[in-house]
């Protein structure tokens, strides 16, 4: 297998913790973001991946996967332990909510491109897009602190896929600087998550491609 990735990416960081939980080894190809313009815009990469984007999965047999949802379903279908999601109908969707709201409401309005369009074309300065940085994920924290449980991580005492998409939100957090002492059971999670092998291999500062 392998995936392509950008340590600071946040879709690829949930990728690199599930492949962690589960004990998947794959060779990590590195797609700078910035750098020449975005080597993901590069022909071969597009190739590869026509949105252009990060994550792209590459299976041994050559299947190429994208989006990171998908991938992260494919990864619970083939390789079922551990598991990412509950046994119940109901739990696994109270779990798919939580990360249905991170990685389609707030993560989509700090990413890369709408943040390039902020500066570039509709010409905000740095305390501009900040400030949008801030309301979005404040605004659905503020949702997540009150769906997620009082203990253990968000849905109890292993790590399933809400903390997958949780702790690279709260990376992107606290990159930006956003409050977050409004959250304990939030802060909760993250602290377990500090701790945990897979979610430290997987930490940008750990990667390959990490910049100071």
């Amino acid at each position: 297998m392998r995936l392509y990735t950008y340590w600071r990416s946040t879709s690829a960081y949930r990728v690199r913790i599930a492949l962690a939980l589960k004990g998947i080894a794959a060779e990590q190809v590195p797609v700078h973001l910035v750098r020449g313009g975005g080597e993901q815009h590069a022909p071969a990469y597009a190739a590869l991946n026509p949105q252009q984007r990060l994550p792209t999965l590459v299976l041994d047999d050559g299947t190429v996967l994208t989006q990171s949802p998908a991938i992260l379903e494919y990864l619970e279908e083939a390789f079922p332990a551990p598991p990412l999601l509950p046994a119940s109908a109901v739990a696994r969707a109270k779990v798919r909510a939580v990360a249905a709201l991170i990685g389609c409401d707030i993560h989509p309005l700090n990413n890369v491109s709408p943040l390039t369009m902020l500066r570039r074309e509709m010409k905000q300065d740095e305390a501009a897009v900040s400030a949008w940085i801030a309301r979005w994920i404040t605004d659905g924290f503020r949702a997540v602190e009150q769906m997620i449980g009082e203990e253990g991580y968000c849905f109890g005492g292993e790590p399933g896929l809400a903390d997958l998409y949780l702790i690279p939100q709260l990376y992107s957090a606290r990159r930006f600087k956003v409050p977050l002492e409004a959250y304990p059971r939030i802060l909760r999670v993250e602290t377990l998550a500090a701790t945990h092998p897979a979610f430290m291999a997987a930490h940008p500062a750990r990667q390959a491609d990490a910049e100071g």
